[in-house]
C-alpha cells in the first residue's frame, strides 16, 4: 500500500510539475531508505539459539524456547519463528537492549509423532515505522522428538517374568517392600536396616518392621514390523498408554520393535525412554514409513 501511494504521488509530481509533490515523493522514498537501514541494524548484531523443547505429545500444545541476544546495538519489534512450515510457533520481543539476552517462549503443536527436523530460525522486525517487514534466517538445524498422542486405549503386553520385589534368594523369612503390617523382635543374623528405632526405643528392645509382600511383574510391549503410517501411529499410542498404566502400578515395562529393543525397567526414566523409543519407531532409517 505504501509503495502504491509513493508511486501515485510520483506520477502526480511528474504530470503536474508541482514542487511540493516532488518534495513529498522525496520524503516517502527517504522513509523507505531509513526503514531499511534501521531494520538491518536491528538484525545485524543478533544471535539466536533454540533451547531444548519440553515434553511434546502429538496433538497437544508444548513450549518452544529461543534465546535471543544483541551484541552491539539494541533491537526493536522482533518476531521469532521457526523457518519453514514444519512447526508453526512464533514469539515476540518489543525491545532487546544491547549486551543482553532474553528467552522467548511460544506454544506449538505437532500433528503426529516422530522426529521433527528443524532447519533454522527466522527473526523478523518491522522497526521503525511498521511499514515494511525485514527478516533474517539463522541456520540452526535440530530435531524435536514428538511423543505418541496420549490415548486411553491400551494394547496387549507380554509378561516376561514374575518376581517378588524385596525378596532375597534363599531366605523365605524376608518380607517384601510394601506397607508395614507388624513389628517383631529382631533375631540374630537379620538385617539391622529393618529396625524401627522409634518403636525400639519405646519398647526397650530392637523391633524390626514386617512389610507386606508386593508382587510385581515385568512386561514387554511388541510393535509389529509390518505396520506403517497411521496404523503404526495408533499402535504406538496404545503401547504408550499401556506402558503408562503398567508403570503406574509398579511393574517393569520393556519394548520390542523393529530396530528397537528396550529392556524392562520401572520409574520415570524408563517411561521417558519408552516414549522416545515409540516416537522413533518407523523412522530409524531416516524415512517416514
Amino acid at each position: 500500500m505504501y509503495l502504491l501511494l509513493t508511486l501515485g504521488v510520483g506520477l502526480g509530481a511528474l504530470n503536474t510539475g508541482n514542487n511540493l509533490l516532488f518534495l513529498l515523493v522525496a520524503l516517502l522514498l527517504s522513509t523507505i531508505v531509513v526503514s531499511g537501514v534501521m531494520s538491518e541494524r536491528c538484525l545485524r548484531y543478533l544471535a539466536v539459539e533454540r533451547l531444548p523443547a519440553s515434553a511434546a505429545f502429538a496433538g497437544e500444545p508444548f513450549a518452544m524456547h529461543w534465546r535471543l541476544s544483541a551484541a552491539r546495538a539494541p533491537a526493536f519489534a522482533l518476531t521469532v519463528s521457526e523457518a519453514g512450515r514444519a512447526l508453526p510457533a512464533e514469539a515476540s520481543c518489543a525491545y532487546l537492549p544491547a549486551g543482553t539476552e532474553r528467552v522467548l517462549r511460544a506454544p506449538a503443536t505437532a500433528g503426529r509423532r516422530g522426529p521433527l527436523e528443524l532447519t533454522g530460525i527466522r527473526v523478523t522486525t518491522q522497526f521503525p515505522f511498521g511499514l515494511f517487514a525485514k527478516s533474517r534466517t539463522f541456520s540452526c538445524p535440530g530435531t524435536v522428538l514428538i511423543f505418541p498422542k496420549r490415548s486411553g486405549t491400551r494394547g496387549q503386553a507380554r509378561e516376561s517374568r514374575r518376581r517378588h520385589h524385596g525378596d532375597q534368594p534363599g531366605n523365605s523369612a524376608v518380607e517384601g517392600s510394601g506397607e508395614v503390617v507388624d513389628f517383631r523382635e529382631l533375631s540374630e543374623g537379620e538385617d539391622a536396616r529393618r529396625v524401627h528405632w522409634k518403636k525400639s526405643a519405646a519398647a526397650g528392645k530392637l523391633l524390626r518392621t514386617v512389610r507386606e509382600r508386593e508382587e510385581h511383574s515385568a512386561y514387554v510391549l511388541h510393535i509389529p514390523g509390518h505396520l506403517a503410517g497411521e496404523p503404526l501411529d495408533r499402535e504406538c499410542e496404545r503401547a504408550a498408554a499401556t506402558a503408562r498404566w503398567l508403570l503406574s502400578r509398579g511393574n517393569e515395562v520393556g519394548l520390542e520393535a523393529p530396530h528397537i529393543c528396550l529392556a524392562p525397567g520401572r520409574g520415570p526414566r524408563q517411561e521417558w525412554q519408552l516414549l522416545c523409543a515409540l516416537a522413533w519407531a518407523g523412522f530409524q532409517r531416516g524415512g517416514d514409513q
